[in-house]
């Protein structure tokens, strides 16, 4: 329990670790550029690498703080639908089926050996009522459009306004739509866009889209090799995989321009102690909530 309270706590001020940071050190300055199409097939291709070597599950844990990060994933009076994208391992769809029993979760991602380890963990955690309310698929929605079946283009292009309760052509969208440290992973800001925008049009009116990723300034960015910053913000691991630290500015602007009202944004800031050397860690994460306006009210 004292490790999952750690998530909620404010330990020190982004700010003052801004300031920190800026007056320490001359951080990499690269030009604000996209990642080019080879850097992001390469980026593709080392995401499913990384998940076919991950494929027993040890290495992932679940993300159980989600519930109370976005505690609306964990209503029970009522059927919902959430769409994760990025789903990894299903370390953020698991617990969210765990805890209610009228949640369905789409879970999709750019790996299929994601999504095959997404089988796997759900098939070892939950119990049959809750695998039946999980429907997975591979999509990469920053250059592809989401499964009609999964909202049609009737309904995206009326805004779910005229969709009849009779009609039965798709599922009706989501009323929730989850990204847990999956945007970051785009490093592409034009991908990026694209994504949200796709995502936006599968939301119903009035849904939210909840959003846990890295920060501007988290530890992990900061102990990256000069060498290895590939445009503003954004470094390639040793893997290939890429990483992209956000600040709340920036969320806000790509959320915004997807449509969508700011509910919720703030960077979470912990110190965390490294028990072997005893060192301790700034992390920073950016929590937000954004909301699908309802023009039909």
């Amino acid at each position: 329990m004292e490790e999952e309270v750690a998530y909620y706590s404010k330990d020190f001020d982004w700010n003052d670790l801004r300031e920190e940071v800026e007056s320490a050190q001359d951080l990499a300055r690269v030009e604000e550029k996209a990642i080019s199409s080879e850097h992001a097939c390469t980026a593709a291709l080392a995401w499913e690498k990384f998940h076919s070597r991950h494929s027993q599950g040890i290495f992932f844990k679940e993300r159980r703080y989600l519930l109370k990060e976005f505690p609306e994933l964990g209503r029970s009076n009522q059927e919902f639908t959430v769409l994760e994208v990025g789903c990894g391992a299903g370390s953020s769809a698991i617990p969210i089926l765990r805890a209610t029993t009228t949640a369905r979760v789409y879970a999709c991602d750019l790996s299929e050996a994601a999504v095959s380890l997404t089988n796997k963990m759900g098939e070892k955690a939950l119990n049959e009522q809750a695998k039946s309310r999980l429907w997975t698929f591979v999509c990469d929605p920053s250059c592809e459009a989401l499964p009609a079946w999964l909202a049609c283009d009737a309904c995206r292009a009326s805004d779910f306004g005229i969709k009849s309760s009779l009609v039965s052509c798709c599922e009706g969208g989501a009323d929730f739509i989850t990204l847990i440290f999956s945007l970051s992973a785009l490093a592409d800001l034009d991908q990026m866009s694209n994504l949200l925008k796709e995502c936006c049009s599968v939301l119903r009116p009035g849904g939210m889209l909840l959003f846990r990723d890295y920060g501007l300034y988290d530890m992990t960015m900061l102990r990256f090799p000069a060498d290895q910053k590939v445009a503003a913000n954004c470094y390639r691991r040793f893997d290939g995989t890429l990483s992209y630290f956000f600040s709340c500015e920036a969320v806000r602007d790509l959320f915004t321009g997807a449509g969508l009202l700011e509910v919720e944004l703030e960077y979470c800031c912990i110190k965390l102690v490294n028990h072997k050397t005893k060192v301790p860690m700034k992390r920073v994460w950016v929590h937000a909530k954004f909301m699908k306006p309802d023009h039909t009210k």
